[in-house]
């Protein structure tokens, strides 16, 4: 990347009042347990007084994104909405044919160890070193016991995880990594769902991806809205120490948004919100830009076939947001099992994919599903 485009990117730090760091430093978490401990070095926050407590992260610069030529796709064949929705997948993105696996799994919403291997064996015999993540094609199984089938795909299955849900997870090698190339640096292929609650559902979310691709960060550009949201509910609501501070960055036209409500109640052009509720209503009349993302922190919004009665991933999917992330089992509300706030936005603000921003976001990822359309990339430049 040319050296004005970084000095650029710095002004982009600066004015949300973070911080770089050269790729490697401060990226990796031995105990990212709080704020002041969350695998990124905390640094003063600047501007008015009200904000000044809040503690700032350190990111790394990334040179690069995932593009089309890095991803490898997988088709379930016992699904034909999964072989449609791939198919429509392939094209959109252009998809070399050699870069598609087409496979025979359960229709379940849980995957088994053994048939995760199985499918991992696959994955391993089809695609070369060139191949840096993958795109999943499929809604169902959205989990391998109680570990999500993003990270059991690409971390592995961990049966000791299971045994005491509310437990520790070893940290994600992708958590605030400097990498664009996962699989050659860290050996690692990040994963995400292609899902939603049905084929036209799945199109539109795809057609929105593809759309999202450098249409945001332009100087003069009408800015676009990104949301932290403290609800009435506090178990919910821990996420709020890390939100970012607010205020209008005219550069970059972002316009960050602290609030309270479990959603946004002025919602013209929202590329993010985050909120900690078990159910919410209303994300469908929230104006989302192509390459939106949201999420909520609750125990189990990646639970895609709705049986944990609460609302999910597809929720905000259905609304009209292009990625997002949930847990798929009991997860107890640590930081570490959900999108640290800072760091998705900056990453995304560099031109990342939504697969590369959700998954540095997120320091255990073993229990949560990351879903949506993983090659999006509104902010990356031409």
């Amino acid at each position: 990347m040319a050296k004005p485009v970084w000095r650029v990117l710095r002004r982009i730090a600066a004015g949300l009042g973070l911080a770089w760091c050269a790729p490697g430093v401060g990226a990796q978490a031995q105990d990212p347990v709080a704020p002041s401990a969350s695998g990124v070095q905390a640094v003063a926050a600047s501007g008015p007084a009200a904000n000044r407590a809040r503690l700032l992260v350190r990111v790394p610069r990334v040179i690069g994104r995932l593009r089309a030529s890095d991803l490898g796709l997988v088709i379930n064949t016992a699904d034909p909405v999964s072989v449609e929705v791939g198919e429509h997948y392939r094209r959109a993105r252009g998809i070399p044919e050699g870069q598609v696996l087409r496979v025979e799994l359960p229709l379940q919403p849980r995957l088994s160890p053994a048939d995760l291997e199985r499918l991992r064996r696959r994955i391993d015999e089809q695609f070369g070193p060139s191949v840096q993540a993958l795109a999943l094609a499929w809604t169902q199984p959205f989990a391998v016991e109680c570990q999500s089938i993003t990270s059991a795909v690409t971390l592995g299955f961990d049966p000791q995880g299971c045994q005491q849900l509310c437990g520790r997870r070893a940290p994600s090698p992708l958590f605030n990594s400097a990498t664009a190339m996962p699989y050659k640096d860290l050996g690692v292929r990040p994963s995400m769902l292609l899902a939603g609650s049905d084929l036209e559902r799945v199109r539109r979310l795809i057609d929105r991806g593809v759309a999202a691709d450098h249409t945001l960060g332009r100087v003069g550009a009408a800015p676009v809205q990104a949301h932290f949201m403290t609800t009435t509910d506090s178990v919910r609501s821990v996420r709020s120490a890390l939100f970012p501070p607010p205020g209008l960055q005219r550069r970059i036209g972002l316009d960050n948004r602290l609030g309270e409500g479990d959603l946004p109640r002025e919602t013209d052009r929202v590329v993010l919100v985050q909120t900690g509720v078990a159910q919410f209503q209303g994300a469908d009349t929230i104006d989302w830009v192509p390459g939106a993302l949201a999420d909520h922190l609750t125990s189990f919004g990646g639970v895609l076939d709705r049986s944990g009665g609460q609302s999910t991933v597809l929720d905000w999917l259905d609304a009209g947001v292009t990625a997002s992330y949930g847990t798929v089992s009991e997860p107890c509300n640590h930081l570490q099992k959900f999108p640290h706030p800072q760091i998705l936005l900056l990453h995304y603000l560099q031109g990342s994919t939504a697969l590369e921003a959700y998954w540095k976001s997120v320091a255990w990822p073993q229990q949560g599903v990351f879903v949506g359309e993983p090659l999006a990339a509104p902010f990356a430049r031409q």
